[in-house]
């Protein structure tokens, strides 16, 4: 398994190809750089001697044999790969292959219902289940990357429910916060990864996520899910009846709020949102997002090193090294609270 590699050690496997991309070297001479995956996580690796039939053997999604070399490259340990064998797909067993959130998926499920059945708001609720219903169960299932955070099989639904658990307890320490407005958001902030991510095997960008991207495919899902629901008739009262006071008008606030969070939910426009956060839950969501990613991309970081060394240069950390101390735990419990720890947090 991936997790038990050794610096030297001779490797005979059968691997799921994450990604593989051909590349030159300063020679000019073809070798293929792949990611490879089993359930216990992936690793990085080259093919130096590029052979005819290498590429379409070893494309993203297939299943091959390998015979490889492992050996720290930068820090990290990464695979010399001599040979690679076709894998009749019959004989695949998908869950061997396949790395799964830390958590069970009925656990995962069961942690989401009691969360949308919490929130208060009755328009709201209808809004999450309408939006969670959008995704014709993807949303249980579907990757949270494609790379770098939450990349594995109910890695959405994970994150989600990881930044969920946060949210009730911000909302406790600051009680200005409108708790529904934040769950809510926390919950279908990345919806529009079910569109923009093609699934949970070697995933890879659909044609809509490489043009269009999650932020605005969310904000389309909830801004149909909203208009179905009737959130908008505010706009189809005559202009004279258009004022906050209309009962209307806290329906259609709403649904142009949860838009505005899934707008600006990446906090900056440098970062994908069009827009700025400019509501206290959608800076909220925000910065709880930034907080759950970014751990899970040190947790991932740390995992490869000894305590009391530093991790390779992460790129999305401002390509940061992170020391590792002592104190550090080699096998953390799993993100977020466990389906009691939460029912007790959501029952105060």
């Amino acid at each position: 398994m991936i997790k038990d590699l050794k610096d030297g050690d001779r490797v005979y496997g059968r691997f799921l190809i994450n990604d593989c991309k051909k590349c030159v070297s300063g020679k000019g001479k073809n070798y293929l750089t792949l990611v490879l995956q089993d359930k216990t996580g992936t690793v990085d690796a080259k093919k130096w001697d590029v052979e005819e039939g290498d590429e379409e053997l070893f494309a993203r999604g297939k299943v091959v044999e390998v015979t490889a070399d492992a050996l720290m490259y930068n820090k990290a340990l990464q695979l010399k790969v001599h040979t690679g064998e076709k894998v009749d797909p019959s004989s695949v067993k998908w869950n061997d292959l396949l790395i799964s959130a830390p958590r069970s998926a009925e656990e995962l499920e069961a942690k989401l219902n009691a969360y949308v059945d919490s929130i208060a708001d009755p328009d709201l609720q209808k809004l999450a289940k309408k939006v969670i219903e959008k995704s014709e169960g993807k949303f249980l299932s579907w990757p949270g990357a494609v790379r770098n955070h939450h990349e594995f099989v109910n890695g959405l639904l994970f994150h989600s429910l990881t930044m969920a658990d946060l949210a009730i307890k911000v909302c406790d320490v600051y009680p200005s916060l409108n708790r529904d407005v934040v769950l809510s958001g926390a919950l279908i902030h990345d919806i529009g990864k079910t569109v923009e991510l093609s699934g949970p095997q070697a995933c890879a960008f659909t044609l809509e996520g490489k043009l269009l991207g999650h932020i605005s495919l969310g904000f389309g899902i909830v801004k149909e899910a909203a208009t179905e629901l009737g959130f908008y008739a505010f706009d189809d009262l005559k202009e004279e009846e258009k004022t906050p006071s209309h009962p209307l008008y806290s329906k259609k606030e709403m649904a142009v709020i949860m838009e505005h969070i899934m707008l600006s939910h990446h906090g900056k426009q440098e970062f994908g949102s069009p827009v700025l956060p400019l509501t206290r839950e959608s800076l909220i969501v925000s910065m709880i997002d930034d907080i759950d990613a970014k751990m899970m991309i040190l947790d991932k970081a740390y995992a490869d090193v000894a305590p009391g060394d530093s991790t390779a240069k992460i790129f999305s950390m401002d390509e940061r090294y992170f020391y590792k101390p002592t104190y550090v735990k080699e096998n953390p419990s799993p993100s977020g609270l466990s389906l009691d720890e939460e029912l007790k947090a959501i029952k105060g």
